[in-house]
């Protein structure tokens, strides 16, 4: 049993609560029972289950280590306020985007808590796939994690020059819609193409006016009160059920 913070593994493990080791090592962090079975249950390899002392193993058949670490060592590994008891270090791996019939694209989304709400969002809602801009938040942060539910398992998502990856989609009779309110049609009145793309942009700026250029169809939500706007994740699992329906 592990029951130092300043051992070496301990160490290592802290680290890849940066994105730079994270993307060193080829590993990330997860916390939590359900994160963990999601991830077991998925074709993601996990390298090491943590677990804390005293608590009953859960998930004791599977291709990884076992380590038990102290509640000390919990409490420091962990980002939450009340650890359960179990973490797990998994092994990152390619992504690929097997199917482009419903995608979802991140254009420089900030908020973690937002980026995971929307994968979970997209993954209840059948979407196909997930592609976060270059400057949206790092999938393998933590609070991106937990926010998706494990639903990072479930989905593809991957990560791309948003203006590329439309071009390439293009070519591939994806229409392309960004939301915006510049010129843009109300989502619910349009008919729906067969394969489609939806854009949503930063939390202040919106999606980027090379983006938007882009895009086939610009589409907004319909506002009958007062609100001037919506929350980012909130507009969009409006939007993305409006396209599955």
């Amino acid at each position: 049993m592990i029951t130092s913070v300043k051992n070496e593994t301990v160490k290592q493990w802290n680290k890849m609560k940066k994105r730079k080791h994270r993307e060193q090592t080829n590993h990330f962090l997860i916390e939590g029972t359900h994160l963990v079975e999601e991830a077991i249950k998925s074709d993601w390899s996990i390298e090491t289950l943590i677990v804390q002392e005293n608590m009953d193993i859960p998930f004791s058949n599977g291709d990884f280590d076992i380590i038990t670490v102290s509640a000390n060592v919990m409490d420091h590994l962990a980002d939450t306020k009340t650890p359960q008891g179990i973490m797990a270090v998994v092994n990152r791996k390619e992504i690929r985007l097997t199917n482009n019939h419903r995608l979802l694209l991140l254009d420089s989304i900030q908020d973690p808590g937002n980026v995971g709400t929307m994968i979970r969002t997209a993954d209840a809602a059948g979407f196909t796939g997930v592609i976060l801009g270059e400057n949206t938040v790092d999938l393998f942060n933590d609070k991106v994690i937990r926010s998706t539910q494990g639903s990072l398992f479930h989905i593809p998502v991957i990560q791309a020059n948003l203006e590329t990856f439309c071009r390439k989609l293009k070519k591939e009779s994806v229409s392309i819609w960004a939301s915006t309110l510049e010129r843009a049609d109300a989502i619910n009145e349009l008919t729906v193409p067969d394969k489609v793309a939806l854009i949503v942009g930063n939390e202040g700026a919106g999606v980027s006016s090379t983006l938007i250029e882009q895009a086939d169809q610009r589409v907004h939500i319909p506002i009958y009160g007062q609100a001037e706007s919506l929350n980012v994740s909130v507009a969009t699992g409006i939007m993305l059920y409006q396209l599955v329906q």
